[in-house]
């Protein structure tokens, strides 16, 4: 059950840089939220895992599919 807590504190640090007005602190905050966000994610179970693995391979799919229709 850590890993939840890890993940939400990668997704609040990600935010809190997101609102920050000074571009360093914004930076280090967004940094330091991605590398707690891969390690909340690297400690989650093997099936929630496989499960976000697919749908973002499902969504960048879509917008590929979605794109490529456009072009023709």
């Amino acid at each position: 059950m850590n890993y939840i807590l890890i993940l939400v504190l990668g997704f609040a640090c990600i935010v809190i840089g997101l609102k920050i007005q000074e571009e360093v602190y914004r930076l280090s905050a967004a940094f330091t939220g991605s590398i707690v966000l891969i390690w909340g994610f690297t400690l989650t179970p093997t099936a929630f895992q496989v499960m976000v693995e697919v749908g973002i391979v499902l969504s960048v799919f879509s917008i590929c599919v979605r794109c490529w229709e456009c072009e023709q």
